[in-house]
């Protein structure tokens, strides 16, 4: 039986990706805190010792320190047969909307609502530039939903827990209430909320949390 040990910051979207997919495919993980708001990441030390990429999450599976979420997304749905595509076009449609999440989503949601939310004095001209590309994706995810059950079609995969995981934080760090701005994009975070198993990203990732900044600032 493969044992796991997750590196990880509460804060961290990505690091609940791998903490969600592991919980609903039954397993359980050893939860090591990094004290990334610290700097620890960005030190030789750790690089050294953790992940010379200097990232957060690393998962370990039996020692074996694993790096980039995407691909260690693919790796547990291909042992556990579960959340991955059964014919050639929809393991396609996984790979093109992780990496789009990868590139687009993720990367922006978690830069914007970092700065919004964990920084003290963030610069008003970059929240609005990304601010304006999220808009953007939001509004093209939105529209998918609205037609398909999930990202790529009538049930869950590995692309729905990339795709969701920053946009479950709460409204007041992300700052968009989904419920009224995208509502497709609402109403699917609810299905994938009824998965057996489901869990919030603060109930799978304890630990000491970053101080936050109230928005917008006086």
């Amino acid at each position: 039986m493969t044992t796991y040990k997750l590196h990880y910051f509460p804060e961290s979207g990505n690091s609940y990706k791998l903490a969600l997919m592991l919980t609903l495919c039954g397993q359980t993980f050893e939860p090591v805190w990094t004290d990334f708001g610290g700097g620890i990441t960005r030190t030789d030390a750790w690089r050294a010792a953790v992940n010379p990429m200097g990232e957060i999450p690393v998962l370990e599976e039996d020692g074996v320190r694993l790096t980039q979420t995407a691909p260690i997304l693919l790796r547990l749905s291909e042992r556990y047969g579960r959340f991955g595509g059964e014919t050639a076009e929809e393991k396609f449609e996984v790979l093109r909307w992780l990496f789009w999440d990868n590139h687009k989503l993720t990367g922006y949601m978690a830069t914007y609502r970092f700065q919004r939310t964990f920084m003290p004095a963030p610069d008003p001209n970059v929240l609005t530039f990304f601010r304006k590309r999220l808009d953007d994706f939001l509004s093209i995810l939105d529209r998918h939903l609205a037609v398909h059950d999930f990202a790529i079609g009538a049930r869950p995969t590995i692309a729905d827990i990339s795709l969701m995981a920053y946009l479950s934080f709460p409204n007041e760090e992300t700052g968009y209430d989904l419920s009224a701005a995208h509502p497709a994009v609402h109403a699917w975070l609810g299905r994938m909320a009824d998965l057996p198993g489901w869990k919030h990203p603060y109930d799978l990732l304890p630990g000491k949390r970053l101080p936050q900044f109230p928005f917008p600032r006086s």
